[in-house]
């Protein structure tokens, strides 16, 4: 078992479901940061796979009993595993550049009061890493007021970067624990597939916490049809809880008006 040194204020939980054929991938790109975080793998999908990726890297394996849960129990269920003061999920189909956990690290220590800290992305399609399309750029338009710190702690402010759309990229964020009052932040049963951008909001509602972005491109996400986004967008179960997720913010002809023109954007998610 790869040793756990307690000075480490990093965790990266490896969230891994069945047998992903880009498991390892992402397991090495958490092992080979600058910054030595720990690393862990949770599952609620136990397998030989799973515990043999686990094995081969020296890496403890984590059990979700609650099965059938969903992606916001699972969400929940990682951040929480992480025995530090700062948790990172790593879907298991992307990967992390080097300095990730470092600027992370660094950001934290200036910002002891953050709720998360979350970086820019990129895209990997089709093994090519894509850092600017519509999607991408209207998400740095959108989180573009977190840029100035002061405003970083604003209930308003951070309500506003999420208000006509899921800006934030899950996978990109890192949960400072201590900050985080309540130990579910994801689990809301109309929006499992809106899970991440719920949990956002019920942080965002929090006065003094801060959201802290770091505008740079420090990890890939991976658009590929197996994708839960994915095969929520094709069977066009998304629409009806973006819906719900806008009437949060908007008036409901409002809500109704923007989310027309969400479905279309998110249709890029398509390959």
């Amino acid at each position: 078992m790869r040793e756990f040194n307690q000075e480490v204020i990093h965790t990266y939980v490896v969230l891994a479901y069945k047998e992903s054929e880009y498991l390892e991938e992402c397991i090495k790109s958490v092992l080979n940061q600058d910054y030595p975080s720990h690393v862990l793998i949770g599952t609620s999908t136990d397998n030989d796979y799973i515990r043999n990726l686990a094995s081969k890297y020296n890496l403890e394996v984590v059990v979700n009993e609650i099965k059938g849960g969903g992606n916001a129990v699972d969400f929940d269920f990682a951040w929480n595993a992480g025995r530090s003061e700062l948790v990172t999920i790593a879907h298991q189909d992307d990967t992390y550049d080097k300095n990730y956990s470092l600027e992370i690290v660094k950001a934290y220590n200036k910002e002891k009061n953050a709720q998360i800290i979350f970086t820019d992305y990129f895209e990997i399609r089709n093994g090519e890493k894509v850092y600017s399309n519509t999607l991408l750029n209207i998400k740095r338009i959108l989180l573009s007021p977190l840029r100035l710190r002061f405003w970083a702690g604003s209930p308003i402010i951070k309500k506003s970067v999420i208000c006509l759309g899921d800006s934030i990229c899950c996978p990109a964020v890192t949960f400072c624990k201590k900050n985080i009052k309540s130990k579910s932040v994801f689990v809301n049963d109309q929006l499992n597939g809106n899970s991440d951008w719920y949990g956002w909001l019920q942080l965002a509602k929090i006065k003094g916490g801060k959201f802290i972005f770091i505008p740079k491109s420090l990890m890939g996400h991976r658009v590929h049809q197996d994708t839960h986004t994915s095969r929520e967008i094709n069977a066009n179960t998304r629409s009806p809880q973006d819906l719900i997720m806008f009437e949060k913010f908007w008036p409901k002809p409002i809500a109704k008006f923007i989310n027309y023109f969400y479905q279309k954007s998110e249709k890029s998610n398509n390959l």
